[in-house]
């Protein structure tokens, strides 16, 4: 019983952070699209609040789900499909580190528009679009790592 409590908090988690993803990569695209600085600001702002209220929140705590069930199933680290998963997580980790700080200073600079009455800057623009190189491996490497903890192909 404990173990699929534990499972399933950890696929629970695995949700999370790809929904909270989805949702602040749709929400900021629109934004965008929009290239209405209050709106572009006020997404940004409600983005960083979900990235850390939910996506951090998962982020840590499937380490630690992950890490009992290895325990409750007697499974080895060394299995190929946890070293990539492993391996992924980390890869995902430092994709997404960075796109917190972008959206921070797009929020940052969307807000600045707003009391200048002035159009986005291009420091604007060039975040978005490392935000979003930075959010297709990072995306990408995630939706692997629920792959592999379904299917455990190797």
């Amino acid at each position: 019983m404990l173990f699929h409590v534990i499972q399933y908090v950890h696929a629970l988690g695995a949700i999370v952070i790809l929904g909270t993803g989805i949702g602040i990569a749709f929400f900021m695209l629109m934004a965008h699209r929009s290239a209405d600085p209050a709106f572009i600001a006020k997404t940004a702002e409600v983005a960083v609040i979900a990235d850390f209220l939910f996506t951090l929140s998962a982020v840590l705590l499937q380490p630690v789900t992950g890490g009992l069930l290895m325990w409750l199933s007697s499974t080895s680290i060394t299995e190929g499909w946890l070293m990539t998963a492993l391996g992924l997580y980390l890869i995902a980790g430092l994709f997404w580190v960075p796109v917190i700080f972008m959206q921070i200073e797009m929020r940052d600079l969307a807000r600045t528009a707003v009391v200048k009455g002035a159009p986005l800057p291009p420091r604007y623009f060039t975040l978005f679009r490392r935000w979003v190189l930075c959010g297709i491996p990072g995306f990408g490497a995630v939706m692997i790592i629920l792959w592999l903890m379904f299917v455990k192909p190797f």
